[in-house]
């Protein structure tokens, strides 16, 4: 390549470079008289102030009605009040909503008398405010309404195109019927919109780093960004949209072209991780700080967490029923994953099994889900070091650490494992038990605890594996029961895999000891401690591990292909006598043009690489980068916030879908602007080699009116769809052959519809 072809090449990229930098402003494409989001303020903020007002009255029509417990009410509502009490519970999701719907209980007086028991229960009866806790969220909904205006405004969208996003989300049933209501979803709304409005206003400062106002909205994102993921866990798919965005913006800063240098581009990359990374997680961790200070009381949420997190609880029934075990105590040992209890009897394994392994043919060691007799268990120190069950202080207390042998009381016969194959699974080792004084090497089990920071062994209150010191596996039991030889019983093996963490059991009675009785002289146990982190994150692991294991099947349940054409929906509530029933669905009209709008852009986008394959180029050069950075990102948005739930096994329902239907109204209203406002107007103008000139001159006259006529008529179609649809909305009284009427699609399963 000639030096001079490659000068020319360099100072076209430069000259593109420089190009792309610039803001798109439609007045140098069309003069003063026609209508970008920077002009006109004053006709902004009468939009803006008119939009708003429709959204108030939408929102909050009938919000009374009905006055009883509806759809998930029943948890969040109940979320509030053991705040209001301060006992413990558990939940899949962050704590940041529920303690925003807490604080509005508190405000209004609620003091979480009721438990929101059941759906269909009056509010009335019980005297609790449920139309100011309503008002929260429905509030948050008139908010996200501003904030889709205001994200299209921001981005460099005409007026009527503002209008058009706001308004399809107002007139959005399914947005109406979630945001009105005690449940989370607005304020995850209200806090992803308000974290891609920030970064919008950060990317428009991006001329100006380090900037007061560059540092500002800056640091906004990352605030809104961690209040985003502390309201629910798939906030993390907003993280990822902004990640993506971060990575793509510090990828064109590397660029030599750019003039930085290192020490420069790493100023930008400290700024963004300490901003976007350090600042939001400082954020998430603060709201568990005050949700762990509130929750100090034993609560429903005791039996999810480990005995080590419900002894920091007040008036833990776990504490209070806690003993110390001594060497020769009794004792009955649960199976934490199973909660089953370890057993034997004097039966024994078949000689030979029914694939005809061999067995050793000792005496069977089981789990059975009941206690008896036959579960308790003699706990008594090693003897190869001289040690004693008792010393002249008393009974000697086991302790982490310790080398022990289990003798089976009723029996007497002293627990064993060793070297031979378990029935149901080979690779794991048979448990039996061989009589006191034999085999002593293959009877001692080193005792060792869940939390390493305790050091004496109570019951309920530790957590422990049993591991035999002769071949290192670890005591532990299935689901399987064993055939009828075994009475049907679990089958307890040794687990090679000794660090596993169903290999875990507890302690639960102790023969002759009665704990309410030692324990009734000590009114207040001293509560227990544990680092916040450590608390921290056991309740992560078990909100991750619980909500992936909602797999239960549930009737309204749906698959994520079925969402963007709403195939499915859920009902809420339902009031036989008056066939009125809140259904939650969608505008059909609105999600059904959202889709067309998301083929529109992938249409775009394939159209503009074959035709610049062709050395055709049939988009201006910022309209095209905005199509590509504008709508890309908002396409970015809906992906990130749809996509991931087709590989996530939990049950799913429609509501899941709500903030990628959100985003694409963005996407809708950037395809709105592409068609109407930027003139390309048609395929073949699109790929035709026709003069830009041209194409802006016969545009100039028409463009106005495109836009306001499209505009109008898409928004008189989907307020006629939202009025047609309102009785499932807002819980209107129907007649039979109206619940039928609406029963617009197939797997509409409205109730009274026969």
């Amino acid at each position: 390549m000639s030096t001079k072809l490659r000068q020319r090449r360099v100072e076209s990229d430069d000259t593109t470079e420089k190009h792309l930098d610039v803001d798109y402003d439609d007045s140098k494409k069309y003069g003063k008289d026609s209508t970008p989001s920077q002009r006109s303020p004053k006709a902004h903020q009468i939009a803006l102030f008119t939009l708003c007002a429709i959204a108030t009255f939408v929102t909050f029509y009938k919000i009374w009605n009905p006055d009883e417990v509806v759809f998930d009410e029943v948890h969040f509502g109940k979320f509030a009040g053991y705040y209001l009490k301060r006992t413990y519970y558990f939940d899949v999701h962050p704590p940041l909503a529920k303690l925003m719907i807490a604080g509005a209980g508190y405000l209004l007086g609620f003091d979480g008398h009721y438990d929101f028991a059941n759906i269909g229960d009056n509010y009335l009866d019980h005297q609790v405010p449920y139309i100011g806790l309503r008002a929260l969220p429905a509030t948050l909904n008139v908010l996200c309404v501003a904030l889709v205006y205001l994200i299209m405004k921001e981005s460099g969208y005409s007026l009527a195109i503002c209008v058009l996003s706001a308004s399809m989300y107002i007139f959005d049933n399914a947005m109406v019927t979630q945001n009105r209501l005690i449940l989370l979803d607005s304020m995850l709304l209200i806090f992803m919109l308000a974290t891609m409005y920030t970064y919008i206003q950060f990317r428009k400062m991006r001329h100006l780093p380090f900037s007061a106002g560059w540092w500002f909205w800056l640091l906004s994102t990352g605030i809104c960004m961690a209040l985003t993921v502390s309201v629910k866990m798939v906030g993390l798919f907003l993280v990822a949209l902004i990640g993506f965005s971060v990575i793509y913006d510090l990828w064109i800063l590397l660029d030599i072209k750019r003039g930085l240098s290192m020490d420069q581009f790493m100023k930008h990359f400290y700024a963004r991780a300490f901003s976007l990374i350090i600042v939001p997680i400082g954020i998430y961790l603060f709201w568990f700080y005050i949700h762990f200070a509130i929750l100090n009381e034993s609560g429903p949420g005791d039996s999810f967490m480990s005995s080590r997190f419900q002894d920091t609880l007040k008036n833990s029934p776990l504490k209070m029923s806690a003993l110390e075990i001594h060497y020769g105590d009794e004792i009955t040992l649960k199976h934490k994953d199973t909660n089953a209890f370890l057993h034997s009897h004097d039966l024994h394994y078949p000689l030979r099994y029914e694939d005809g392994r061999v067995s050793s043919k000792g005496q069977q060691v089981t789990a059975v889900m009941e206690s008896n007799d036959n579960c308790f268990w003699r706990i008594k120190a090693s003897t190869n070091e001289g040690e004693e069950n008792d010393t002249e202080e008393g009974p000697r207390l086991v302790k982490n650490g310790d080398i022990i042998q289990l003798e089976h009381v009723v029996t007497g016969t002293d627990l064993l494992t060793h070297d031979v194959a378990s029935p149901w699974m080979p690779t794991n080792e048979e448990v039996t038990t061989v009589p006191v004084g034999t085999r002593y090497a293959e009877t001692l089990f080193k005792i060792i605890f869940d939390d390493d920071d305790q050091d004496t062994l109570e019951t309920h209150m530790t957590s422990f594996r049993l591991i035999h010191e002769d071949t290192k596996v670890a005591i532990w039991t299935h689901n399987k029961k064993l055939p009828d030889w075994g009475l049907e019983q679990l089958e307890v093996n040794g687990n090679k895999n000794a660090i596993e963490k169903t290999n875990y059991w507890a302690a639960q009675e102790i023969r002759g000891k009665n704990a309410s009785e030692l324990n009734s002289d000590k009114t207040v146990k001293e509560v227990g401690s544990m680092p916040f982190i450590k608390k921290f994150l056991e309740l992560q692991g078990r909100m991750i591990s619980h909500n992936a294991g909602l797999t239960k099947p549930h009737p309204y349940q749906s698959t994520p292909i079925t969402w963007p054409f709403m195939i499915r929906g859920v009902s809420y509530w339902s009031q036989e006598s008056t066939r009125s029933q809140i259904y939650l669905t969608g505008n059909l009209f609105g999600w059904y043009l959202s889709v067309g709008g998301i083929a529109v852009f992938a249409g775009i986008m394939l159209a503009d690489v074959l035709a610049r394959r062709r050395g055709i180029d049939p988009i201006e050069e910022p309209v095209r980068h905005r199509v590509l950075q504008s709508s890309g990102f908002f396409f970015a948005a809906w992906a990130l916030h749809y996509l991931p739930f087709f590989i996530m096994g939990r049950s799913l329902f429609l509501h899941h879908y709500l903030p990628a239907a959100t985003v694409n109204y963005l996407l809708l209203g950037a395809m709105y602007q592409f068609i109407f406002v930027d003139g390309i107007d048609s395929p073949v103008s699109f790929l035709s080699q026709k003069s830009k000139t041209t194409r802006l001159t016969s545009m100039k006259a028409e463009v106005s009116w495109k836009v306001y006529v499209a505009v109008g008529i898409t928004l008189l179609c989907q307020l006629a769809m939202f009025i047609f649809l309102a009785p499932l909305t807002y819980g209107t009284p129907m007649t039979l052959e109206q619940v039928q009427s609406h029963q617009l699609l197939n797997g509409w399963k409205l109730q009274y519809a026969k």
